[in-house]
């Protein structure tokens, strides 16, 4: 189409009617001036249409946009240069937005709303077995915590941009359905409309599910500091699976049901899994099978290692561990040994540059790490150089939590106009019967 074409085209569609292109392209430049304030912010507007290439009245009428939908908001006054007069810095504004990331996992339940400059507003941690409860009843109490911080951030004034959440098993993530969670007991569980449909939550506000171990990968590869391309994030609870983050992007597979590492057999003639095959890793490795090797007088106490929180467990782990216990060492030394041989199939498949240790893992990583590291140098094929580092998570047992927060955080910086400013905000509504 030449200039006269289009501009008969543009004609035809009558005034006042902005092109597809043109919404196209404005959508594409909010992204642009939001990224770079969060990337080199504070800045002036004039800074940010130096380093944007976009005129200052693009940029202006941008900006105003959005500190309109609560994302930037004016700080004190920059000097560009030395004449004329200066202008107030822009920066992401943490007041105004609200993002919900929950976690379902087998022993406890967990929240924190954050802020868009990942500032945390509240954090909740109830202990709940989600095995003897169901699917829906879970799903009842993690909405009654839902509910409980958006009325808080409502009453502070912010609107909330999306709720992740995380769960311990494969997730259809088109749909937010639980496929299977053999710790659980679920299977093709709705997770995003039992939770939209207890919340009364409107269509615009989304509800993002995925697995937990992608969602603590992606907030262990986002955390300041965290430079590897090539991660793998290994959670450490009951359950026993992977988050992988390749070239840095997370590897879902052809469905999206990568990473049950805790699944692969380990041991032919070891004991039967919750997933209903023999000697997986997790067996060997899992939280329920530590006590049982390395305290098991918490596992045959009166209320059963499973009725603890799971941070509680590994801190009473650690201690005994830290006072010599011998119990306590040997036994870290041999899931140490059984972990290190779960890792060499990660290491010789994908060689990441890192491996991310979750959940009681990271508690009592120095316990676990010397015979991990023995097993998985002699597993490794290519030696030496294929073998990754190994480490602890500095985030423990919020790192799923913080990635479903982080995963709608990031789909806000990703399309800003589709966010509801707050003079027009959308009510959401409390706890639904």
């Amino acid at each position: 189409m030449n200039v006269s074409q289009s501009a008969a085209a543009a004609a035809a569609r009558g005034p006042g009617r902005a092109p597809s292109d043109q919404v196209a392209v404005r959508r594409a430049n909010l992204v642009r001036v939001l990224g770079e304030v969060r990337s080199a912010g504070p800045l002036s507007r004039a800074t940010v249409a130096r380093h944007t290439g976009l005129t200052r009245a693009t940029v202006s009428s941008l900006v105003a946009e959005l500190i309109e939908r609560g994302l930037l908001r004016e700080t004190d006054f920059q000097q560009d240069g030395s004449v004329g007069r200066p202008g107030r810095r822009l920066e992401i504004d943490g007041r105004a937005v609200a993002v919900l990331g929950l976690e379902v996992n087998s022993r406890y339940l967990a929240a924190r709303s954050t802020d868009l400059a990942d500032g945390t507003r509240q954090e909740r941690r109830v202990v709940h077995d989600a095995t003897r409860e169901g699917a829906e009843r879970t799903i009842r109490a993690l909405a009654g915590i839902a509910a409980e911080l958006l009325d808080e951030a409502r009453a502070a004034g912010a609107h909330t941009a999306g709720i992740g959440v995380a769960v311990p098993g494969p997730v259809d993530a088109a749909d937010g359905s639980v496929r299977a969670a053999p710790n659980l007991g679920w299977r093709d569980v709705p997770v995003a409309r039992l939770l939209r449909d207890h919340l009364g939550l409107p269509a615009e506000v989304p509800v993002v599910v995925d697995n937990e171990a992608n969602l603590a990968a992606l907030a262990e590869r986002g955390r300041p500091g965290s430079r590897a391309a090539d991660l793998v994030y290994v959670t450490g609870e009951a359950g026993i699976g992977a988050g992988i983050v390749a070239d840095g992007g997370l590897l879902r597979g052809a469905g999206g049901f990568s990473g049950e590492l805790g699944h692969l057999q380990v041991d032919p003639a070891g004991e039967r899994c919750a997933c209903g095959r023999t000697g997986c890793l997790e067996t060997k490795v899992g939280l329920t099978a530590a006590i049982r090797t390395a305290a098991p007088d918490l596992a045959d106490g009166p209320a059963g290692a499973v009725a603890l929180d799971p941070q509680e467990l590994a801190a009473e782990l650690l201690r005994r561990a830290t006072e010599g216990d011998p119990r306590a060492l040997g036994g870290l030394d041999e899931i140490g040994r059984w972990l290190g041989i779960g890792l060499a199939i990660p290491v010789n498949l994908l060689n990441p540059e890192v491996i991310v240790l979750g959940g009681y893992f990271a508690t009592v990583a120095p316990y676990l790490l010397p015979a991990a590291m023995r097993e998985l140098r002699e597993r490794a094929v290519a030696g030496d150089p294929a073998v990754a580092r190994v480490t602890g998570s500095a985030l423990g047992f919020t790192a799923a939590v913080r990635g479903a927060a982080g995963v709608v955080v990031e789909e806000v910086f990703a399309d800003p106009a589709r966010l509801i400013p707050p003079a027009a905000g959308v009510a959401v509504p409390g706890l639904q019967g």
